[in-house]
Formats: structure tokens, sequence, C-alpha cells
């Protein structure tokens, strides 16, 4: 049995108002343009999400509100609170109860790209990986038979929007 995991970093966010609280950021106007592209290149690889479960921070809404305006199915989206700014063990752990077996993780730096680190059993040739700039994303591949029993995944796929 395989499973598919797609973790998105936020697209950039908007820093002009220094007195905004960080979960309310919104998302800068590249940001605003990026993510539509990732949705795109995810879309022509054959990675749309069955199910995404999203930080519901302002800017991860944003984020995904504008990819799956690109997908030919919208996925079941689920804001998770425990998941803006969670470590890599959360993200995790919020897998545990996912019921697709196609999910995306949308959530922020530094959790989402250390546990891309962490999961890939081989990390792409590619300079921004290790740094996981915003809007990267990865694809993951596991030979698992639910989220619980996934171990180290084969990179199906790394972008971020430079390379697009």
């Amino acid at each position: 049995m395989s499973l598919k995991l797609v973790l998105i970093r936020h697209a950039k966010s908007d820093w002009g108002d220094s007195g905004q609280r960080d979960h309310a950021r919104p998302l800068a106007e590249r940001g605003r343009r990026d993510a539509p592209r990732m949705a795109a290149w995810l879309a022509e690889g054959g990675h749309v999400p069955e199910l995404v479960l999203c930080s519901d921070a302002t800017r991860t809404r944003e984020t995904i509100a504008l990819m799956q305006a690109e997908w030919p199915s919208p996925p079941v989206i689920r804001h998770e609170p425990m998941l803006y700014a969670a470590p890599p063990r959360q993200l995790r752990q919020a897998l545990h109860g996912a019921d697709a077996r196609s999910v995306a993780l949308v959530a922020h730096n530094p959790g989402i790209g250390r546990l891309a680190a962490e999961l890939a059993e081989s990390a792409p040739a590619h300079p921004r990986f290790h740094d996981y700039p915003t809007c990267a994303v990865t694809v993951l591949e596991f030979d698992a038979k639910d989220w619980s029993a996934i171990g180290k995944g084969r990179v199906a796929g790394f972008a971020i929007p430079a390379d697009l």
C-alpha cells in the first residue's frame, strides 16, 4: 500500500504591519502569486491531495485557498490550531488520524522544513531543500498501510517558486 504526503510551507507573508500578531499575518503580493503556481506544479505532477491538514494561521489558510482554486477536484481541508508553529513531532502526530491515502500538511518553518528532512529517504539535490523557503513543496511516497506506520519516504518531487 502506498501513501503520499505533500509538505507545503505557507507562501510569502506580509511584514508591513509591525504591530500585527504573527498568527494574523496575511500573504504578501508575492505569496499570492506563488501559491497558485506551486498548486499548478502539483497538479501537473499528479500530486493533488485528497485531504489537507492546514495550520489555522491567516497565511496558511490563504495559501491553501489559492492553491485549491488551481486543482481539478478540491480536497477536504481541515484547519488545525495544533499545526501553528508546530515542531516535526507534532506535525507527524496530526497525520496519525488522517483517513486519506494522499495528504498535504500546510505549516510553518522551522517545523515543516525539518519534517521534510526527517522523512526524506535521501534529500533531493536542490540547494534550497534544507532552508525550505516560503511556498516550498516536497512530495513524499511511503510504503505503509497507514500514517502511524510511516518511516522514511521516497522524494517524488521538490520545488520552490523560483524554480517555476
